[in-house]
């Protein structure tokens, strides 16, 4: 079973992630800042990483720029999930070491989406 992290600061925003994410077929963990997500991922890589930009402690791009650095950081396919939509976060973003980008709010059929886009699901899912 592929695993995701959902990380962002908000308990309502990642309770409705969880819910979607494993609909989709995926274990679930949570991290409530980029610090817990850097933490988790020195431990147990995920397949995938739902970020949210603007968090306490460690924002979202920090947190991709360090996991990008670390051993096999380049494996999860990082989708931001933010209410940043200007051209340069996206920008940033990607230039970090995202994988996609998208818009809060967000449903199952969005992320269900740009997970078979970049590969996470087939299209059969």
């Amino acid at each position: 079973m592929k695993s995701c992290l959902v990380v962002d600061d908000s308990r309502v925003v990642r309770k409705v992630a969880r819910r979607i994410v494993e609909d989709l077929g995926f274990s679930c963990d949570e991290a409530e800042n980029g610090q817990e997500a850097y933490d988790f991922c020195s431990g147990n890589m995920p397949d995938a990483i739902l970020l949210d930009w603007n968090m306490p402690v460690m924002s979202g791009i920090e947190f991709l720029e360090k996991l990008r650095a670390m051993d096999n950081g380049n494996s999860p396919k990082v989708v931001f999930c933010t209410t940043e939509n200007d051209m340069s976060h996206i920008q940033r973003a990607l230039q970090a070491g995202a994988n996609e980008y998208i818009m809060k709010p967000f449903d199952s059929e969005i992320i269900q989406s740009k997970f078979t886009q970049i590969g996470l699901l087939s299209l059969s899912e």
